[in-house]
């Protein structure tokens, strides 16, 4: 089965190979101190610690796949070529938000970079999918659960 590609910005990739190798260099090795630990106070059975150890390992294991698959497929923009006469992955937008009365921005990253509290905004989530392709002065309705979003794009930057 052949897996999406991941749009990532030259910071989400170097961002992602540095927790990878922080997993695989030193949080497996504190694990596998835990467990050892953990397993030399005798019955395993009843023992929450090495419980807890072997759930950490789990998700440290989980957590190195999923990098490593994202790393695999991933597509990097490059800042330098992105064209700003449209927005795109890789971009700042300002924008004027019609229902707050202010000027808000965001970075236009792929789906494994987003973070709402830093403005940073997935190229698939519904506002940054409605942002894509748009220009300077396009005004943007987006669709969502607690109803109609309405933009005026101000600027459009390289990061």
């Amino acid at each position: 089965m052949e897996s999406k590609k991941r749009l990532l910005t030259y910071e989400g990739l170097k961002n992602l190979e540095e927790e990878l190798e922080n997993l695989k260099v030193v949080r497996r090795k504190e694990v596998a101190a835990k467990i050892k630990e953990a397993r030399e106070q005798g019955d395993l059975s009843e023992n929450a610690e090495y419980d807890a150890a072997k759930d950490e390992q789990r998700d440290i294991e989980a957590r190195i796949e999923e990098i490593e698959d994202i790393l695999k497929n991933a597509e990097v923009v490059v800042e330098d070529e992105i064209d700003v006469a449209k927005i795109n992955v890789g971009c700042r937008v300002t924008l004027f938000d019609f229902d707050a009365n202010d000027e808000i921005s965001y970075q236009i990253v792929g789906s494994s970079e987003a973070n709402s509290r830093k403005h940073r905004i997935s190229n698939e989530s519904p506002v940054g999918a409605a942002l894509i392709g748009k220009t300077i002065n396009d005004i943007v309705e987006v669709e969502t659960l607690s109803g109609v979003l309405k933009y005026k794009v101000l600027e459009i930057e390289r990061v």
